[in-house]
């Protein structure tokens, strides 16, 4: 079974970071250019919520609001469930199909550490069936 931390560590890259008073325009900038689907929004090295492609849709375009004045503070996702390096998968999977979501943010001992995505845990999930089918031809050709 495999955990967060297992993902977290093959990311290998820290999440990208904008301040609440940052224009959404800015964060989305910064989306198109990392080919990220969200930012965490951080004030103070602090964490304050995470910003999504579904936010922006939803909170600025709907809303017909303006991206360059709209501050990401306005419309950044803040109640999202909370997991642990050492939650598995499953744990994650569930928890993200429950309450429609695909980020939640990950803490260490109350410590931001992470995001993972939806993306991640499919990848993550493929690739621990990949391993229990080697496992298993190992065993048959054994």
């Amino acid at each position: 079974m495999s955990t967060v931390a297992a993902i977290l560590q093959r990311k290998n890259r820290p999440p990208v970071a904008v301040e609440s008073s940052s224009p959404v325009i800015k964060a989305l900038q910064i989306m198109s250019e990392q080919n990220i689907g969200s930012v965490i929004v951080m004030d103070n090295h602090e964490y304050k919520g995470i910003m999504t492609e579904r936010d922006y849709s939803r909170k600025v375009i709907l809303k017909e609001k303006d991206s360059a004045s709209t501050k990401v503070g306005e419309i950044m996702s803040t109640n999202l469930p909370v997991i642990a390096p050492t939650d598995r998968i499953e744990h994650c999977m569930q928890l993200m199909t429950t309450n429609n979501i695909r980020y939640m943010p990950v803490f260490d001992n109350g410590k931001f550490s992470g995001v993972i995505s939806m993306s991640d845990v499919v990848k993550e999930t493929i690739l621990m069936q990949k391993e229990t089918i080697n496992h298993l031809q190992s065993y048959i050709n054994s």
